[in-house]
């Protein structure tokens, strides 16, 4: 039998499966199609996806959407697999087993294969599993741009709000490492996991009064740092705890501030993206966040970094729709990871 398609040659079907939003909706729920294997240009490799990590950005996504998107979209943006296509020549190679972290701007990961520019994958180092390596882009990343961008350095004070997520439990180790006296807030179930991770303190995030206990514990001063992962009315709170001329990084939508809060805290605010380096197309900051992997990558395989608690979801619409719904609410702990290939 004659065959022309350029994958089937290469031993690659011309279709695959693709967990997609066909619309955003409240309730999350996502459907299962096939759709043609990606086409990459000379720069991109092809990667048999193996293992995708869930993130709060898919759930905001599901329910609102992006705004660069046209739909049905691919979900998923963390993402550990096998090259399966490379350019020859071009590093890394067909073998290599990758994590990424995708182009918000185009299809997702959770699907069976992915295409990605070369230059913005870390290869895996043979002791991490795919689903723990999948468990490290976004959350990981994004922890050290906040600590980095707030210029987090030894003997500072740190408070790090919802220290049981993935995220929050990323924050606290890497500035741990730096030598940061550290602060969480989370709810009651998660105090001995935020211990575990070697925080000075961990206040109840459900309390009333939780801005009078804060400040109880930590006396007039204040904090020299806060990382916000909350946004809105709480960046306001989070502002109020800092000295003067506090920093603060800050992952989410922010609120509208007075004047008299502004020049009497006189803050120092920063703004985390991921999403950033790809829409702005600046490939210095998206090889930066490969150099970033890396360096997560090592403190995970030299155990200087432990990777949040993992549960395993099924590669279908309907598990992966429940899995979003349950990230969704803030005291959510541990990450969720989508099992594409069976052995991850």
């Amino acid at each position: 039998m004659h065959i022309n398609n350029k994958s089937q040659l290469n031993g690659l079907p011309d279709t695959m499966k693709a967990i997609v939003l066909e619309q955003p909706n409240q309730n999350m729920a996502l459907s299962e199609i096939r759709v043609p294997l990606p086409q990459c240009d000379e720069n991109e490799i092809l990667v048999r996806v193996e293992a995708v990590g869930l993130t709060p950005f898919d759930v905001c996504c599901s329910i609102k959407g992006f705004p660069q998107w046209q739909y049905p979209h691919v979900l998923g943006l963390d993402a550990v697999g096998i090259v399966v296509q490379a350019p020859k020549g071009l590093f890394p190679n067909v073998g290599d087993k990758v994590m990424w972290h995708a182009n918000i701007a185009e299809q997702g990961v959770l699907s069976e294969y992915a295409k990605v520019p070369n230059f913005a994958v870390s290869v895996v180092p043979t002791n991490i599993s795919s689903a723990s390596a999948a468990a490290i882009p976004c959350p990981g990343m994004s922890a050290l741009i906040a600590l980095e961008k707030t210029k987090v350095i030894e003997g500072d004070t740190v408070l790090i709000e919802n220290g049981a997520t993935t995220f929050g439990q990323y924050a606290i180790q890497s500035a741990k490492q730096r030598g940061a006296i550290v602060f969480t807030t989370t709810t009651k179930k998660h105090f001995k996991l935020a211990k575990r991770l070697g925080v000075e303190e961990v206040f109840d995030s459900e309390k009333d009064n939780l801005i009078d206990s804060i400040r109880s514990a930590i006396g007039p001063q204040g904090f020299d740092v806060v990382i916000d992962s909350t946004g809105g009315e709480t960046t306001i709170r989070n502002i109020e705890l800092l000295r003067f001329c506090g920093r603060i990084a800050c992952l989410k939508s922010l609120p509208t501030f007075s004047d008299e809060l502004m020049f009497r805290q006189a803050p120092s605010l920063s703004i985390v993206s991921l999403a950033g380096a790809w829409l702005s197309k600046s490939v210095r900051a998206q090889q930066r966040m490969a150099f970033m992997k890396n360096a997560l990558l090592e403190g995970v395989a030299n155990g200087e970094i432990l990777v949040p608690e993992l549960s395993f979801i099924d590669f279908n619409a309907n598990s992966i729709s429940q899995a979003l719904r349950l990230q969704s609410h803030d005291d959510f702990a541990g990450k969720q990871i989508v099992k594409i290939a069976k052995d991850c």
